[in-house]
């Protein structure tokens, strides 16, 4: 079966969705996904300026966060359009929490100044919204199929130009002139992970087939607070750090608050620093979790604001309201990805990308809590809005086929991953993974671990959720990002330093 749209969007999360939506009134456009997702799990909120300097303030933040290696132009881009994609948001239709004069209910998290943070739901702010934009674009007609992408077409001049799915047991080709990566991060590249199944790099290893770059691989950010359910591997439920910013701490097993002194946010410092806080807790006791309590809040507020939560912790037997619940570091997001222009354009024609799987440099070293939503708003319409003023030629004459491949091995790729280049590294452990996954093939898993491992073990300083414990210290000579391309054998590789 063979298909010819103007534009493939692969995913259909909140950065697919607001792409397609962008492009449904001048461009035919064909949404690919092989599930939903990351954004319907997504709990806290969507972090929004509001106010007249709100704006200055939420970019001093996210920079902050990113532990000053952020790209100020991007960051100012996300903090100034953000309001108005919030607003439009709403016009399509998402139901935010609203105080009883009407006004946007904000909460506060982590590494935030002040309350920004508008939410769906209580905790369930990503279900509504993915609900209010898949809304929006089928009113629009925007077709979609379901599948999973196997493989990118490229002419011979290099360019993108469409997609294999496999779909209902059968291959389809898709030609397209332009092509948008938004397949999400890396999460199941790890054992343990907020993300669904699904979510495990794809993108990334069809974006470095195609002749893409990557960047800042290392920042692969850690979520302080997943519920430990005793499970060792799989998705793990997300603890929102909108719980801590109502009033719930960290403590030890002895009862002892984890981040007093450590911060001057303490409980609600940048999500790096608290994450390896509970991890050098967990060591120093030998214990598998420590405890969020949540007893001194009002029960109240917790059942309205964290039904979710609650949920989650029922399931495992545990009252968030009544008694402090079992929480552990796990993996969550990715700050690096396909290196992007603020447009999502890669340095593969026609290829682009959006959301998580891309690296405009909005986050930096580490995420600032809620800019993942906001990040998919406001990038997914500046890549609509880009392709709308300017689409790339169709191609012409043959185009090769550069196929995803399969892991023979994935449960021991994310083992070696996991073990080597989670929140703690050094150089041992760093030569060890490569070692390791030297027999791991070309598979999309192994591409993504080799991606993590190379560009760690070429950051030779701590910073953000990078964090070496052979170079404990930010060192100004690693103010560079490390670039990660493929070399002549297809293996992921270090070829250049690029400027911060």
């Amino acid at each position: 079966m063979t298909r010819t749209v103007d534009v493939v969007v692969i995913g259909s999360g909140v950065a697919g969705l607001s792409t397609a939506l962008g492009l449904a009134a001048t461009r035919s456009v064909l949404v690919l996904s092989a599930g939903d997702g990351s954004t319907p799990w997504a709990q806290g909120g969507v972090s929004v300026a509001y106010g007249e300097d709100d704006p200055l303030d939420h970019g001093r933040d996210t920079d902050i966060a990113g532990a000053g290696f952020c790209d100020p132009r991007t960051v100012r881009v996300l903090v100034e359009e953000g309001p108005q994609r919030v607003a439009e948001l709403i016009a399509h239709g998402a139901r935010f929490d609203r105080n009883a004069d009407g006004s946007l209910s904000r909460t506060l998290e982590g590494g935030h100044s002040r309350p920004r943070i508008v939410h769906a739901g209580g905790d369930a702010t990503g279900a509504e919204v993915h609900r209010a934009l898949l809304a929006a674009v089928r009113r629009t007609g925007v077709e979609s199929m379901t599948g999973r992408t196997v493989g990118l077409l490229r002419s011979d001049s290099g360019r993108v130009v469409g997609v294999l799915a496999e779909t209902g047991g059968r291959l389809a080709r898709i030609e397209a002139r332009a092509v948008v990566l938004a397949t999400g991060g890396i999460g199941n590249a790890y054992l343990a992970s907020t993300n669904p199944s699904p979510v495990r790099g794809d993108g990334i290893a069809l974006a470095l087939r195609a002749g893409a770059s990557l960047v800042d691989m290392e920042f692969v950010q850690f979520h302080p607070t997943a519920l430990h359910t005793g499970e060792t591997s799989g998705q793990l439920p997300l603890v929102t750090e909108a719980v801590r910013g109502e009033g719930a701490v960290l403590r030890d097993a002895q009862g002892r608050r984890i981040m007093d002194g450590l911060h001057p946010r303490a409980d609600l410092a940048p999500r790096d620093v608290v994450a390896r806080a509970i991890e050098a807790t967990m060591r120093r006791d030998g214990s598998e979790h420590v405890w969020l309590d949540a007893t001194r809040v009002a029960p109240d507020l917790l059942r309205r604001r964290f039904p979710t939560v609650l949920a989650s912790c029922a399931r495992i037997g545990v009252d968030l309201v009544s008694e402090p619940i079992p929480v552990a570091p796990a993996e969550h997001f990715l700050c690096g990805g396909v290196r992007t222009d603020r447009n999502g354009a890669t340095d593969a024609p026609g290829l682009y990308a959006v959301g998580e799987v891309a690296a405009t440099g909005v986050h930096g070293a580490n995420r600032l809590a809620s800019n993942s939503l906001l990040e998919g708003l406001v990038f997914g319409r500046r890549v609509a809005t880009a392709l709308t003023v300017e689409l790339p030629p169709a191609g012409h004459g043959r185009s090769h086929e550069v196929m995803l491949g399969e892991d023979r091995e994935p449960e021991r790729i994310r083992t070696i991953l996991s073990r080597y280049a989670g929140l703690r590294r050094d150089a041992a452990g760093l030569h060890a993974a490569a070692d390791e996954l030297a027999t791991a093939g070309t598979g999309p898993l192994a591409t993504v671990a080799r991606s993590v491992v190379v560009a760690a073990t070429t950051r030779q300083d701590s910073r953000g959720c990078h964090w070496r414990s052979d170079h404990p210290h930010t060192d100004d000579r690693w103010n560079e990002h490390v670039v990660v391309r493929l070399d002549e054998e297809g293996l992921p590789t270090t070829r250049e330093l690029q400027p911060s």
